[in-house]
């Protein structure tokens, strides 16, 4: 079995909503010292070379909404994750849905918090 960095639903990763990704990552580079894996000109991978992980990323959006980055849970079943959040009141605003690397969702807690949910392809 080969040993994995995330664990069930702990917070994994957070992903800021930026309406340039160049500039954001010219901006979070100098100012941190990030770096990053480009996955297109909408997304930027941020990397924590301590943990050799990716840890967030930058995703371009038309405008930010409230509330601002998104936290992101991981989870080791994500159908069961999703009933879950709906049978604890939550609700589901957005997926599931397949991206690069896996499968999520993002929620919306009863005080309207949105976190996310993601899970690594099997």
């Amino acid at each position: 079995m080969t040993e994995t960095p995330h664990r069930h639903h702990a917070i994994d990763y957070i992903e800021i909503p930026v309406v340039d990704v160049a500039a954001a990552k010219q901006f979070y580079g100098s100012s941190f010292g990030w770096t990053f894996t480009d996955y297109g000109p909408d997304y930027a991978g941020i990397q924590d070379p301590s943990r050799g992980a990716e840890v967030g990323g930058l995703a371009k959006t038309d405008a930010v909404r409230p509330g601002g980055p998104i936290v992101l849970l991981f989870s080791d079943d994500l159908e069961a994750s999703v009933a879950a959040v709906t049978a604890a009141g939550g609700r589901i605003v957005n997926g599931p849905y397949e991206f690069p690397g896996g499968r999520r969702f993002e929620f919306s807690d009863p005080s309207g918090n949105e976190l996310g949910v993601w899970a690594a392809q099997t």
